[in-house]
């Protein structure tokens, strides 16, 4: 869709405009509170006269056949089982074995809060990301958003791009209709894909960090009805800088609030911003994620821009916990508890079910001298699952829960989070303090102090003061024992289950607020042997 098309498009909000019509319109938003709508009908009786307006999303509650869905499900070939005892030598990422039900690749959603991130990720996959009741009654995202999209191409040559792209949910058959009108053809699967929705307040930036350790691409959102860059736009393009992820897809978002010359005006701002970042030369699509324009060009940018990374099926598994639960109910009866589920995504290697695993750093206590020890916890793989798909066996790529034996109390409310899930035996040390190489930015993201346009300095690290490192997706205290040049010692407040060379974030409290000032290269440590 282009400029002139949303330009032509009927607004569905009119700024600094008059309605010419002042009598009621149909009001068309997702409205299911049964309490309400009792007192809605008896405030209707009272007032005899007033008309009831029905809400409601369009095409959500259209009247649903089971009959003619289960027979439109097997005639697009259901979704077959994955095979028991695949060659995994002979399968790669995009074969159907794996796609069907897994997805093979993490798009986070960054930029600042407010601009559309979990309602684009809602457009794509149909999934509501923002699920918890302060989310819902602050309409921000706190915790790290998931949902699952598989993305879809017509296989008849004559069905015109992006029309040609459609996405649908992770349970959707492998060959569902062409739903452009006219078109015979079928769709045929090209992608499944994970997103990974950031939160984009200022002081959740631990939370995005933790979310960016597993992205191997990035959808970068910035508003149309704001100026560009917003602190925390350039403040999440840094930390993707950081994690070095070279693939970006810039969306403009809320065109349809916006005249074609502001839009255009706006789109150079953008062009300005990325110059010299790691975006430079991403594509910019203009959408509108709230009545889903263009959302089927996001797509085949998806498709053609964002290649899958290569995996390594050979190498011993390694998982990082991004979320962790209980999914016991209260009141459930003893013989009906579950094992906790550690939610992640599998680095390298395969899970199967059946294996036996290891999560360090575990269980971390003190001893009676006040010594930090970690006792790693051991368990079975119970079940395997990428969002309502069951699996067999689960690939790198993908958010993946795994579920477990493990005691529920340990994985309720994220209790696991920042932990390494891995085959028995087969994980990385737990290192207690750390030596790095570090860089710092030259200037705060998302901070500026009064009369200046630009960030203040960031300061040298000094000794004694306590950062914030973002070590995968574990995010802990740190002190500064000592510094020298660009190497400094940290002395981690909690023990950490990493490796030599890996990257990690480095924050600073400033006015309250944890600001992201840099990065670092693990070169060694200090390790802590595990307890039996």
């Amino acid at each position: 869709m282009s400029y002139d098309d949303i330009e032509n498009a009927t607004p569905s909000i009119v700024i600094g405009g008059d309605l010419e019509d002042d009598g009621d319109f149909d009001v068309q938003y997702e409205h299911d509170i049964e309490s309400e709508n009792e007192a809605g009908a008896g405030e209707a009786q009272a007032e005899g006269s007033k008309e009831k307006k029905s809400v409601a999303f369009a095409g959500l509650d259209d009247e649903y056949d089971e009959e003619a869905a289960r027979k439109e499900f097997e005639e697009g070939g259901g979704l077959p089982e994955q095979p028991d005892n695949p060659d995994f030598s002979q399968l790669t990422p995009l074969s159907a074995e794996i796609i069907n039900r897994q997805a093979t690749i993490n798009i986070g959603t960054i930029g600042h809060v407010a601009h559309g991130k979990s309602t684009v990720v809602r457009a794509i996959s149909g999934v509501q990301t923002v699920r918890f009741k302060d989310e819902l009654e602050r309409n921000i995202t706190i915790k790290l958003g998931y949902a699952n999209a598989k993305i879809y191409k017509c296989d008849n040559e004559e069905c015109p791009e992006p029309d040609c792209y459609k996405s649908f949910k992770s349970d959707k058959e492998i060959r569902p209709k062409c739903q452009r009108e006219g078109c015979e053809g079928r769709y045929k699967l090209v992608r499944h894909v994970s997103f990974v929705d950031c939160p984009g307040h200022d002081i959740l930036m631990s939370t995005m960090l933790s979310g960016a350790a597993v992205m191997d691409a990035a959808l970068l959102l910035v508003a149309g009805n704001e100026s560009c860059p917003q602190p925390q736009t350039s403040e999440h393009l840094a930390a993707i800088e950081i994690m070095k992820l070279k693939h970006v897809i810039i969306l403009q978002n809320k065109v349809d609030l916006m005249r074609e010359e502001s839009a255009l005006e706006h789109q150079k701002s953008i062009l300005n911003f990325i110059k010299g970042t790691i975006a430079d030369g991403a594509p910019i699509v203009p959408i509108s994620a709230q009545l889903k324009y263009n959302i089927d060009a996001v797509n085949q940018f998806i498709v053609n821009s964002i290649p899958v990374p290569p995996r390594d099926f050979s190498a011993s598994p390694r998982l990082i916990v991004i979320r962790s639960f209980d999914v016991n109910k209260p009141g459930s009866e003893i013989d009906d508890l579950k094992g906790g589920v550690a939610g992640g995504s599998i680095l390298n290697g395969v899970f199967k079910i059946g294996d036996e695993i290891e999560i360090r750093p575990g269980i971390v206590t003190k001893d009676d001298n006040g010594k930090i020890q970690c006792k790693p916890i051991f368990s079975h793989i119970v079940t395997l699952f990428a969002e309502h798909n069951d699996l067999k066996f689960a690939v790198p790529g993908g958010l993946i829960g795994l579920g477990t034996k493990v005691d529920p109390t340990l994985c309720r409310a994220d209790r696991l989070v920042g932990q390494v899930v891995g085959a028995k035996g087969n994980l990385p040390s737990i290192y207690t303090d750390i030596e790095i190489n570090y860089f710092l930015l030259r200037r705060l993201l998302g901070v500026k102090t009064e009369g200046q346009k630009q960030g203040a300095k960031v300061r040298k690290l000094e000794v004694g003061e306590v950062l914030m490192v973002n070590i995968g997706s574990t995010a802990t205290g740190a002190r500064v024992v000592a510094v020298k040049a660009d190497m400094a010692r940290l002395q981690l407040t909690s023990p950490a289950c990493t490796e030599i060379n890996e990257k990690i974030a480095l924050s600073r409290r400033i006015e309250k607020h944890w600001r992201l000032i840099g990065w670092a290269t693990i070169k060694k440590g200090t390790t802590l042997d595990p307890i039996a």
